[in-house]
């Protein structure tokens, strides 16, 4: 079942911001041969995230670990505002919302753990991936059909850009 929300939330929308590993990614830490870390992520969910800041939304991501390839991909997509190594994520939206004066009724966050929870209760609109912990599913809003690193941020795009456009 589609994702159901209202479209004034949708276009109060100034800013997204989405946790990585378990959302933006399948949660599995990856591990090469010298201890270098891997991440895989979703080109459809990169291409959901680029139609979403078109849409004038600012994007964001905040996560709890230290990560070089974070910092590519919010780089490949244009993703200003990359948080790291921030266990206080509900602390940390709050300080980015506060710093581009955004409400939190005009703020969105999709995380799928204890970590999150803080975030998904401040943030207007809050999401998690079909996969997330429990303690994230009770504590967001909307739970979507697909898992992280496998759709889940584009399902959240497109139900967010098809509320936009209602317009």
């Amino acid at each position: 079942m589609p994702m159901q929300f209202s479209s004034v939330d949708a276009q109060n929308l100034r800013l997204m911001a989405f946790d990585v590993d378990g959302v933006m990614t399948d949660g599995r830490l990856l591990f090469g041969p010298q201890g270098e870390e891997l991440k895989v992520f979703n080109t459809l969910d990169g291409h959901g995230l680029k139609k979403l800041a078109a849409s004038g939304v600012t994007l964001a991501i905040i996560t709890g670990r230290n990560s070089p390839m974070v910092a590519k991909r919010a780089a490949d997509l244009g993703i200003e505002h990359v948080i790291q190594g921030r266990e206080d994520k509900g602390v940390a939206l709050e300080a980015l919302a506060d710093s581009l004066n955004i409400a939190a009724h005009e703020t969105g966050y999709a995380g799928d753990d204890e970590p999150d929870v803080s975030a998904l209760l401040w943030a207007q609109l809050s999401f998690a991936p079909a996969n997330a912990h429990d303690c994230a599913k009770t504590a967001a809003d909307h739970v979507t059909e697909r898992r992280g690193g496998e759709g889940a941020v584009r399902e959240i795009c497109d139900a967010i850009l098809a509320l936009r456009s209602q317009a």
